[in-house]
């Protein structure tokens, strides 16, 4: 299957590690791609729709697939192998964005379609390098964020158990699989929301140890460590990316605002 296959200052890329992102295009997926990229990986991005001119990174195969339809998607992961050769590092980003038939769509687009593209991959690593499987879930896996459904959070603990599953079940042969859950994120396609209730963002920023919002650089960082050679023995670990935020009771921060 064709994808966008749009690539960037080609003559300045590097034939490193290859490294394949699901939903690389908005947020902390976009940066990732960034990142691995900067860093010399061969970066594929798989995303439901065309990119728009700001973002697309340079050196970046981009690739258009519904990843809820897997017969589709298993020819796109096809081409992508055979234009960048086997895989590397396989991170997942994706989520339900829409409004209709929430539970089910929600449970095909963050499980379904992690585990059946996890499945299709396996034995598509290269044989040589880092292999490495980061799936981005949320500190929704643990806590309730009252603004989103139920389907979020179960999709996102199942994502939780769904690494420590890959992590035992593919650690022979030698493919890491870690987890990242951040808390709220000052994503770029949020910034115009922020910039109008900047006292949200000073409440944000009171109530975090680390006194500031999260950045998609936050996450891109702690993605490229884990797909290093440094994060060598570290796997089924789901790794929570929130300034301290979640260690601190609830009820401890109301009494903070309230003795103010």
């Amino acid at each position: 299957m064709e994808g966008f296959n749009i690539i960037a200052q080609k003559g300045k890329c590097k034939l490193g590690s290859h490294c394949l992102i699901i939903g690389g295009t908005k947020g902390a997926g976009k940066i990732t791609a960034a990142v691995m990229a900067a860093k010399g990986a061969r970066v594929s991005v798989i995303a439901r729709k065309k990119p728009g001119d700001s973002e697309f990174v340079s050196c970046a195969h981009y690739y258009s697939a519904d990843v809820t339809h897997m017969n589709n998607t298993r020819a796109v992961l096809d081409d992508i192998i055979k234009t960048g050769g086997p895989v590397n590092n396989v991170l997942f980003f994706q989520r339900f964005r829409g409004k209709t038939d929430a539970w089910n769509n929600e449970m095909a687009v963050s499980l379904t379609a992690t585990r059946d593209i996890i499945e299709y991959l396996s034995d598509r690593f290269s044989s040589s390098g880092q292999k490495n499987i980061v799936i981005v879930s949320s500190v929704a896996s643990d806590l309730v964020a009252c603004e989103q459904g139920p389907e979020y959070h179960v999709a996102k603990a199942g994502l939780v158990q769904m690494t420590r599953y890959y992590a035992v079940s593919l650690g022979r042969r030698g493919i890491r699989v870690n987890c990242i859950c951040p808390a709220i994120v000052m994503k770029d396609e949020a910034k115009p929301y922020y910039e109008k209730h900047k006292a949200a963002v000073r409440l944000f920023e009171s109530i975090t140890p680390l006194g500031r919002m999260g950045t998609p650089e936050d996450i891109a960082g702690l993605a490229q460590f884990l797909c290093s050679a440094e994060a060598s023995f570290i796997t089924g670990q789901s790794i929570t990316v929130d300034g301290g935020l979640t260690l601190q009771m609830q009820a401890s921060l109301c009494l903070d605002k309230l003795l103010e």
